[in-house]
Parts: structure tokens; sequence; C-alpha cells
């Protein structure tokens, strides 16, 4: 009987904001600005993130859309439906504050509020749980937004954020 190693489903990169404040969200806001957005690079950006989840048997929802049109969806083994609630409920924070879901999250918690009481916003329709992420040209417009979900919420930011970063160096 041959035993086969299950890969390690731990996100075990390291990247600048792995101690994550308001301020280094912010600051990674604007570090992941686009320059241009097109369908090509929302492929390219799903394609990476598959890529990573594939790599670490990552169970997740991974979904990237234009405005509110999903122009990539994908649903990686172990993950169900359900994730993809959950990584659509993170988009729609991220696309109306234009912040990621884990800032928002940070905020409620450091700010001793409810999230969805405070905005009186549906639980039904927005999580503020890591794994959302504003796709925002430079200059400030936004163009899009990025969902993940089925891993903790941190490693549901970490999947996007650092797949976000290889995709922007190689197209610079």
């Amino acid at each position: 009987m041959v035993s086969m190693a299950r890969p390690s489903r731990t996100i075990s990169w390291k990247t600048p904001t792995m101690n994550h404040t308001l301020d280094t969200l912010a600051e990674e806001l604007k570090d992941l600005q686009l320059a241009t957005f097109d369908y090509d690079f929302a492929w390219k950006l799903g394609c990476i993130m598959q890529a990573h989840a594939t790599a670490r048997s990552l169970p997740a929802a991974i979904t990237v859309a234009h405005g509110t049109d999903v122009v990539f969806a994908l649903l990686m083994p172990g993950a169900t439906p359900d994730n993809t609630d959950w990584a659509a409920r993170k988009r729609s924070v991220a696309h109306r504050f234009h912040r990621s879901s884990l800032a928002m999250r940070l905020e409620a918690e450091q700010g001793g509020f409810d999230f969805n009481s405070r905005f009186r916003l549906p639980e039904s329709d927005f999580v503020a749980s890591g794994g959302g992420f504003p796709l925002i040209l430079r200059g400030g417009t936004l163009i899009g937004t990025v969902g993940v979900s089925g891993l903790p919420d941190l490693e549901d930011h970490l999947l996007v954020t650092n797949a976000l970063r290889e995709l922007l160096t190689v197209d610079r």
C-alpha cells in the first residue's frame, strides 16, 4: 500500500501585511491599484488564484467581478455552494465600501459594533469577513471586486492579495 501525504492546506507565504491593521490594509489597497482592467486581466487573476489553491489543495470558491457581473467563477474540490454565497457577500462589502472585507471586519471589531447593524445591511447579502477585495484603478475608480471563501478569512484575503501582487509584478 502506498501512502500519499496530503499537501498542507495552510497558506504559508509571507507578505508585507501579515500583521493586518487598518493602516496596513489601507496601504495594501493603494499598492494594489490597477493601471487597467479587462476580462483578460480578470481571467489571469482567477487562474493565478486557482493555481495557488490547486498547489495547496485549498477548498475555495473564487470569483472575480467586473462591476457586479461575475466574469470568473470557480469552485475548487472540497468547497461547497455555501462558499460561493460567502464569496458573493464578501464581494458585496468590497463593492459597497471600496475597501477589503477584512478591513471592514477589523473596523467593526475595533469600533465595538456589529457591522451589519451599523450599516443596516442584510446578513444574507453582506459579511465583513476577509476574502472580498475591491479592484480599483489608479485614480480611485472602482472597476470590480474579487471574492474568495472556504478558508479561514485571513487566508481568503491572502489568496486574493498574493495573486494580485503576482499579476501586477508580471504586468508592470
